[in-house]
């Protein structure tokens, strides 16, 4: 405990240096990202990447086998034997989730479910990991359902050391694995990303698997359902999912060209600051305060090494 409060206090202590140069005006976002290094980014990981086609475009998904190791190999196994294809979205519930997964989870009429293949149908409840011995970038605002925050590997992250637990909370954009009244009935089969207001009281009540990193707008600006809790009434109205691949099971040639800023830098540090501190002609008040589900992790397509050919 000891050694963690002193690796979280050393990185709070180098944001504030940073911070002071964000609020001096000497950087805004734009500005720190330019000035950027190439080893600040990173690709997306093959093997923990979905591309979902789905509403006439591509949402990319990265998953986080970090939190959830098990629900992550069993997405993987079902986006591999291409379960998701052919499902639909089935839920659009206003300032809360997009759901998707097999129609007749929501159907007792429907007679014979869509089989899982290889993948379990039971997976124990992942709602949270110990925090002991994680090391992330801290957030240095205060945070209203958790002790602490920050980012690891590029998802946000809330932690309570004191009873040893680190979760992904739910922030817009975050994908969760529905699951019924047992806390063990998920299994990564139906999905949702949260598309309102973070509904953080979701923390450590559900299996986060993941985040969208790009195509939120093929996701929030889908019809409301009609329905109890945003449901689609009729099946026509549901979204069909055309494919859901992994990247690894795509050619190279058709994987997206993208990369991440990654969350353990100090141009991560100095971007975040940089966000705290609004400035510009526009701007009468700077909040000077920035919380989890506030921020993003930008995302550019990938520079080409320059050749010296």
């Amino acid at each position: 405990m000891l050694q963690f409060m002193l690796r979280f206090t050393l990185m709070i202590l180098a944001g504030i240096g940073v911070g002071y140069a964000a609020k001096s005006g000497s950087n805004s976002p734009a500005d720190v990202l330019k000035q950027s290094l190439a080893t600040d980014w990173r690709v997306l990981d093959p093997q923990n990447t979905l591309l979902m086609e789905v509403n006439g475009g591509q949402v990319l998904l990265e998953l986080a086998p970090r939190f959830a190791p098990r629900h992550v190999a069993n997405i993987r196994k079902l986006a591999h034997e291409r379960y998701f294809d052919g499902l639909a979205v089935i839920r659009v519930q206003d300032n809360f989730v997009t759901q998707w997964g097999a129609p007749e989870d929501e159907d007792a009429a429907q007679e014979k479910p869509k089989s899982l293949g290889s993948a379990e149908a039971k997976l124990p409840a992942e709602f949270s990991i110990p925090q002991k011995g994680l090391v992330f970038t801290p957030l240095k605002d205060a945070d209203g359902f958790s002790p602490m925050t920050g980012f690891i590997d590029g998802m946000p992250v809330a932690a309570d050391p004191k009873h040893n637990q680190a979760w992904i909370p739910h922030c817009y954009g975050v994908i969760g694995a529905g699951r019924g009244n047992p806390v063990d009935s998920s299994n990564g089969s139906s999905l949702y990303a949260i598309i309102g207001q973070a509904p953080r009281a979701l923390d450590r009540n559900i299996t986060v698997v993941g985040r969208v990193v790009k195509g939120m707008e093929f996701l929030a600006a889908l019809p409301r359902g009609g329905g109890a809790m945003g449901f689609y009434d009729k099946p026509e109205q549901h979204s069909p999912i055309r494919s859901v691949r992994l990247l690894a099971d795509l050619p190279e040639a058709e994987r997206p060209a993208l990369e991440l800023l990654r969350t353990d830098t100090r141009t991560w540090q100095a971007w975040v600051e940089a966000r705290r501190h609004a400035s510009g002609d526009w701007y009468v008040h700077s909040a000077e305060h920035i919380n989890v589900c506030n921020i993003s992790v930008p995302i550019r397509p990938v520079v080409q090494p320059v050749s010296l050919k």
